[in-house]
């Protein structure tokens, strides 16, 4: 008996972005974080939308970081999450194809005096502002804490923390309260960095 299912034609390797190297905003992730990044960027080839956004990044977080999992109350408001993620490209979210994601978090002209090894991966085309702020928070959280990697906690964070985001928008239609879940991510990430 042959197989009928139909072949998904492989994704193309994602293109890195940002500068490389030691220094390269990229290094600055955890290796958790990359993953969900690259995640993100298939997710958004996958659904044919222009632009990574914040909601492609909360999916990619969501389905990679075993860590932001354990941040939500339970299973079932996890499976309510998820099942609205799943549906952007079936019906929920399609409104937002052809137009670009701007909260306003991060004004579009960048400061040229800006060191361009701090900037997040994001800072490139093809990331829609509030996901590059979102890459910006999860650095900047990392720097207070005085470490040098950002992680999956501290992005659902920066997030959480952008109330206009499609992120939010996401969290809020399923019933979980984006500021509660940004200050739980916050929390598990100072106890997980008072233990390193």
């Amino acid at each position: 008996m042959q197989n009928r299912t139909p072949r998904i034609p492989e994704q193309p390797a994602p293109n890195p972005v940002g500068p490389h190297g030691p220094d390269s905003p990229e290094a600055r992730f955890t290796v958790e974080l990359a993953t969900v990044v690259t995640g993100a960027r298939r997710r958004a080839l996958r659904d044919g939308d222009r632009q990574i956004d914040t909601a492609h990044l909360l999916h990619s977080l969501v389905e990679s970081d075993l860590e932001v999992r354990e941040v939500f109350d339970g299973g079932p408001q996890l499976a309510k999450v998820l099942g609205y993620l799943v549906q952007r490209s079936i019906g929920y979210g399609l409104r937002w194809q052809g137009s670009v994601e701007d909260s306003g978090a991060v004004p579009v002209v960048r400061d040229p005096a800006r060191d361009p090894a701090r900037e997040p991966a994001a800072a490139a085309e093809g990331w829609s502002p509030s996901a590059v702020a979102a890459m910006e928070g999860a650095l900047h959280r990392a720097d207070l804490r005085g470490e040098r990697r950002a992680r999956g906690l501290d992005l659902l964070a920066a997030l959480a923390a952008d109330a206009e985001c499609r992120a939010v928008e996401v969290l809020s239609r399923a019933g979980v309260d984006a500021r509660w879940l940004g200050e739980r991510a916050e929390e598990r990430t100072a106890e997980a960095s008072w233990w390193v």
